[in-house]
C-alpha cells in the first residue's frame, strides 16, 4: 500500500478536504474540527507529522514543526501543543500537515 492510499483510507476518510483555492492541490486542508480528528487518528496509528501549516482566508498564516519543539515527529506532544497554540491565537484557520506513514505500517495493510 502507498502512503497516499493509507492516508486516504485511515486518516482522511470521512473528513472534508477544503483545498479550494490553494496552490498545492496534492495537500489536504482541513477545518479546525476535522484537523483535530486527523491528529487523533495520526496519534492512534503512530504517524510522523513533520510540519503543520495554517492558513487564514486563503493566505499563509503560520507554520510549526517538530524541530521547534525538540520532539520526534512521531511524538504527539508537539503537534497537540502546536494545534492548541494555533487555536488560541486565531479562529477560523485552515490546517495542513506533512505526514509520514512508516514502512512497517504500510506493509501491514
Amino acid at each position: 500500500m502507498k502512503q497516499s492510499e493509507f492516508l486516504e483510507q485511515h486518516i482522511f476518510n470521512g473528513l472534508e478536504n477544503v483545498s479550494d483555492g490553494f496552490e498545492d492541490t496534492s495537500m489536504h486542508y482541513f477545518s479546525e474540527s476535522d484537523f483535530d480528528a486527523v491528529l487523533k487518528k495520526a496519534e492512534h496509528f503512530g504517524l510522523s507529522i513533520y510540519k503543520i501549516e495554517t492558513f487564514l482566508d486563503g493566505k499563509a498564516f503560520d507554520t510549526s514543526n517538530h524541530d521547534a519543539f525538540k520532539k520526534k515527529a512521531t511524538d504527539p506532544k508537539w503537534y497537540t501543543k502546536a494545534f492548541s497554540d494555533f487555536k488560541k491565537r486565531q479562529e477560523g484557520l485552515v490546517y495542513a500537515a506533512t505526514y509520514k506513514v512508516s514502512k512497517k505500517l504500510l506493509d501491514r495493510e
